[in-house]
């Protein structure tokens, strides 16, 4: 046994004090305990959201697409979820169009895809988040086309008619060979969004036991090609049933790669029931305004989103976090706010608050252990692949914190009030964290 250990180093090395015990490190991380695999954070632009991008000039669309997508201007975001329509044409703002709006003949008739290659505007910006370097690509279905379900309808719930299994199985396949010819490989597939929440807009019902079952139609016909993605529950809490199902089931469990869910009615606060990856795959938080505050105590301010972040992160073990939404409109808790009529936008906090930690956690990462002897602190700690330490440390108190146990080539990245990851001083080992902030301690 070690005598007098009071810390391990983002290096891993051990410090011993042969004489006296002394206080205990701000944070102490310790690299020989491992955790999750990271895959990324990413962002949502489903229900045409990106036609409002469409109406700014050249130059703010770049400019916006650099605040998601780079890793020196922005967030350094490395998901795409997009949305698979189910609408017929010709449907209102908010709507999905689908890629077979008509009923072909019934389920066994040969069927009759449409395809535009633009798929409202999402395959444009699928196209430049791969310029970025962007490799995971997200593809989710709300809902079934409506002669495929019992209530005839792509919205308001209802639910997938047994004889129309094989045929949505197809049409989901054939929505990610699309994209293929667009040059755009979809890495993850999901056939329900929300199966627990009937909704006004696109939605469709199942249970965890019809959802394992239609996975073991979808999963031999996917094979290979995809991985699968299943339930994106309404909750987290909710969405343990979902896996439970999956994984009491062989068939089923064979073929999901990836379990997901959301926190809208339940947030992250243990992991999934699986040893397979989980995705917190979409949130954003109640509220009745556009806010671009970091710390305003609104519940939808930039404070908020990293603290859920951290939760997901550290509670839920998630290896992905997606964001709902990266632009819309009005009211929106969406990353950034589009006026289509003033072309103008707006940035918000809370994608500073994602920044702090996609930018430099990157696809492949795994999350160490860290702890913080301040009870005012959340701090997670990652390992990148090319050898790179991330610590990202919230202080939620009123007081600054100071760091003494940095090692190594450090840069800290500040965002608060009046910063948005903006280079803070690593005084040889000494770092501090500013009261009410997010500090992303890099290490190379």
């Amino acid at each position: 046994m070690l005598r007098g250990l009071v810390a391990i180093t983002v290096l891993g090395l051990l410090a011993v004090n042969p004489a006296h015990a002394a206080p205990a490190p701000a944070i102490t991380v310790n690299e020989r305990v491992t955790h999750q695999q990271m895959d990324g954070f990413g962002v949502s632009q489903a229900f045409r959201r990106n036609e409002l991008l469409e109406a700014l000039s050249p130059a703010q669309q770049r400019e916006i697409l650099d605040l998601w997508f780079d890793r020196e201007k922005g967030a350094g975001l490395s998901i795409l979820r997009l949305g698979i329509g189910s609408s017929p044409a010709g449907s209102p703002y908010d709507h999905m169009v689908s890629i077979q709006p008509e009923n072909p003949g019934g389920p066994d008739a040969p069927p009759k895809y449409v395809w535009d290659g633009d798929d409202n505007s999402q395959v444009w910006v699928a196209k430049e988040a791969k310029a970025y370097g962007v490799k995971r690509f997200f593809a989710d279905a709300w809902s079934a086309p409506g002669y495929m379900k019992t209530n005839g309808d792509d919205k308001n719930g209802g639910n997938l008619l047994p004889e129309w299994e094989k045929a949505y199985a197809n049409y989901l396949l054939a929505y990610t060979k699309f994209y293929e010819r667009e040059g755009i490989k979809i890495t993850d597939l999901g056939f329900t969004n929300e199966p627990d929440w009937t909704a006004t807009y696109a939605s469709m019902r199942f249970t965890p036991e019809q959802a394992a079952q239609f996975v073991k139609v979808l999963g031999p016909i996917a094979k290979g090609n995809v991985n699968l993605v299943c339930c994106d529950s309404f909750g987290w809490n909710q969405a343990k049933a979902y896996t439970a199902a999956i994984e009491a089931d062989p068939e089923a469990r064979r073929w999901v790669k990836t379990h997901a869910g959301h926190t809208y009615a339940s947030p992250v606060d243990a992991p999934l029931p699986t040893s397979r990856k989980t995705w917190m795959s979409e949130w954003n938080p109640n509220g009745s305004t556009w806010n671009e505050a970091w710390d305003d105590g609104s519940g939808y301010d930039g404070f908020t989103i990293a603290q859920a972040i951290h939760d997901a992160l550290t509670l839920g073990d998630v290896s992905a976090y997606i964001y709902w939404l990266g632009a819309s409109r009005g009211t929106t808790r969406a990353f950034m706010q589009v006026d289509d009529t003033a072309k103008t936008y707006k940035v918000s906090k809370r994608l500073w608050a994602m920044a702090a930690y996609s930018r430099f956690i990157r696809p492949g990462a795994v999350r160490v252990d860290a702890s913080a002897a301040n009870p005012a602190l959340k701090v997670s700690a990652f390992r990148n692949t090319d050898g790179s330490k991330v610590i990202v440390a919230l202080n939620t108190g009123t007081e600054a914190v100071t760091w003494d146990g940095v090692r190594g080539r450090a840069t800290a990245y500040v965002t608060n009030n009046d910063n948005s990851l903006t280079p803070s001083a690593v005084t040889g080992r000494t770092v501090t964290l500013q009261p009410r902030s997010l500090t992303t301690i890099v290490v190379r």
